[in-house]
């Protein structure tokens, strides 16, 4: 089940997304930060009431949202949950009105079949500015930037 993230969701969104971080596959998340965007955050439970996944839709500019910290429990992988969460961001994204939707990702097949395309990063001036100078990889970032406009 998708639900929007609440406070109890936190440690949980945290631990999965350091896995991920700490195998290089997903930048790293500040239990902080995840607290200050919890808002951002969908979140899928399981039947036994454990968060499984979880995916953020952040909103960078009038006219552009990011997808970020997409990540789905190994265990519970190639069932479908990322692609829910991806079409729960894309319904946040139109509740919102926006209709330019991107992400920084290693996993550029996975986005590709949700209709996201490739771009060069200097295509999202406000996203490197506001965000990606405080990043550990600035200015070598090795993710692929990727649109998708609906």
């Amino acid at each position: 089940m998708i639900r929007k993230a609440t406070i109890r969701d936190v440690k949980s969104i945290y631990n999965i997304l350091k896995t991920y971080a700490d195998a290089g596959q997903l930048l790293p998340r500040a239990i902080s930060e995840l607290y200050d965007h919890l808002r951002d955050f969908n979140v899928y439970e399981a039947e036994d009431g454990r968060v499984i996944a979880a995916c953020a839709l952040h909103i960078c500019w009038e006219d552009l949202v990011e997808i970020r910290s997409l990540a789905v429990v190994e265990e519970y992988q190639r069932r479908g949950i990322g692609s829910q969460l991806i079409e729960a961001a894309f319904e946040d994204a139109k509740s919102l009105e926006v209709n330019r939707i991107f992400t920084l990702t290693y996993q550029q097949n996975f986005f590709e079949r949700h209709g996201f395309r490739v771009i060069d990063k200097s295509t999202l001036p406000q996203k490197i500015w506001a965000e990606c100078i405080r990043c550990v990889k600035f200015p070598d970032c090795d993710e692929t930037a990727m649109l998708r406009v609906r």
